[in-house]
């Protein structure tokens, strides 16, 4: 059973376990924690026995996962992902078509998620931006680009900046990376009192501290 299928069961582990540096993990420290104070959101990190752990966000339709490697030093807890990937998408292709648009166009089988992504299109003076239609295209009037960034909308943490080093093409064809909607943490502190954990949360307002309770 996955991590966000257990929202409403406890699974208690009741074990002491051992970390690799050595360091013994009471059992009141293993196990899920809820965010609390936070409508219509539900969030939750999970630490596990072998100093594992996984998070996950579910805001309306749109459900995002993390995952990685936990440590406590006192009652801080420290969660550590692998590291970021440099883009959210990759560039399948570019070229020189006939016509006088410059066309940007973003590929995959989930038409669904093809209007949300959005285009900023730099030249030598002016920035252009859009958001893709339903077909998941932009289109300008042909022009020589320096570079082009996307953003998914529905994963909005970062833009993808691509150096454009063909002047000429006026296509571009880019599509998701398998890792867009992962979050990542690096080093991130949380504060471990009385079965709750204190911080800041990856995809919500930053600089605030939230609360989340352990289950």
């Amino acid at each position: 059973m996955s991590f966000i299928h257990t929202l409403i069961i406890w699974l208690p582990a009741y074990l002491t376990m051992t970390i690799s540096n050595g360091q013994s993990i009471p059992k009141s420290i293993t196990g899920e924690y809820y965010l609390t104070d936070v409508r219509e959101v539900g969030s939750g990190i999970k630490l596990n026995p072998d100093a594992t752990f996984e998070f996950f966000f579910a805001y309306g339709a749109l459900d995002r996962f993390g995952s990685g490697t936990w440590k406590q030093h006192g009652s801080q807890i420290i969660l550590t992902s692998r590291p970021r990937p440099e883009k959210d998408f990759a560039l399948v292709t570019s070229q020189t078509v006939p016509g006088n648009k410059l066309t940007i166009r973003i590929i995959d089988s989930n038409k669904h998620l093809l209007r949300y992504v959005s285009i900023v299109a730099q030249n030598d003076t002016d920035v252009l931006h859009e958001t893709t239609d339903a077909e998941g295209k932009v289109s300008f009037a042909r022009q020589a680009l320096k570079s082009i960034s996307l953003r998914f909308e529905l994963c909005p943490d970062r833009y993808s900046v691509f150096e454009v080093t063909n002047q000429t093409h006026n296509y571009y064809e880019f599509r998701f990376e398998p890792w867009i909607s992962e979050v990542f943490f690096e080093n991130v502190v949380y504060t471990l009192s009385e079965g709750e954990l204190s911080g800041p949360h990856p995809l919500l307002e930053p600089g605030k501290t939230y609360s989340f309770e352990r289950n």
